[in-house]
């Protein structure tokens, strides 16, 4: 009887004190930071707006009925316009990047054909790449890239005596280096840089004169980026 009644009294006190023990007495924990705020300001969206200079390494496999033009070459112009791309990025570090812009450029003679004009040309090249940026730098985000261009030549006018000028539409890959600095969390500046192995099939006088030219430009940009 004498147990049970100790055992009663114990449990008694250990339902009123020790409450009151754990309040006081063990530490607090502050709450395990949770990476939702960060995610919910961060978007996959970036634009940016350059000026771009087109600077085509032109070069020509041309024929006359047939036969090789020994030594004929061409020279095509550059040209400057500005251009709008937009990027999406699936993770931090992975992207892909859209151009778009239309260029003109003339085209003449060069080596035996020096002196001659040929034709003029408008070019919507839509450049798709996909993108790897690089963390560590601070506001400096270099990126490096790789992808496929698709050029569409269009308004095609001959010079020189020529008639019936057309030139091909064409696929070439694409690869790029750039990168964007960031001048607080939207706004930054961006320069980049495009290689494009590109070339084209060309005629001439109802394709008497016809053959192969590279156009193969470099791309060279300077501008503003907005991150969203």
């Amino acid at each position: 009887m004498r147990k049970k009644t100790l055992l009663v009294a114990t449990a008694a006190i250990l339902a009123c004190g020790l409450p009151g023990a754990h309040a006081a007495d063990l530490p607090t924990f502050a709450a395990a930071p949770t990476l939702e705020p960060a995610l919910t300001t961060w978007s996959p969206w970036l634009v940016r707006v350059r000026a771009l200079g087109v600077l085509p390494d032109a070069g020509a496999r041309l024929s006359a009925g047939g036969a090789p033009l020994s030594g004929a070459g061409v020279a095509i112009t550059d040209s400057a316009i500005p251009e709008l791309d937009i990027s999406y990025f699936f993770t931090r570090n992975v992207s892909a990047e859209l151009i778009l812009g239309v260029t003109r450029h003339g085209i003449q003679g060069a080596g035996t054909l020096a002196g001659t004009r040929i034709g003029t040309t408008w070019i919507l090249p839509p450049t798709l790449t996909l993108q790897y940026h690089f963390d560590g730098f601070g506001p400096l985000k270099p990126y490096v890239g790789a992808g496929v261009n698709y050029s569409i030549f269009f308004g095609e006018r001959e010079r020189g005596g020529f008639t019936g000028f057309r030139l091909s539409n064409s696929v070439a890959p694409a690869l790029q280096v750039g990168f964007d600095y960031m001048l607080d969390e939207h706004w930054g500046v961006n320069v980049d840089v495009k290689k494009l192995f590109l070339d084209t099939k060309v005629k001439l006088n109802a394709g008497a004169v016809r053959g192969r030219v590279d156009i193969d430009p470099w791309i060279v940009g300077a501008g503003i980026t907005y991150r969203f």
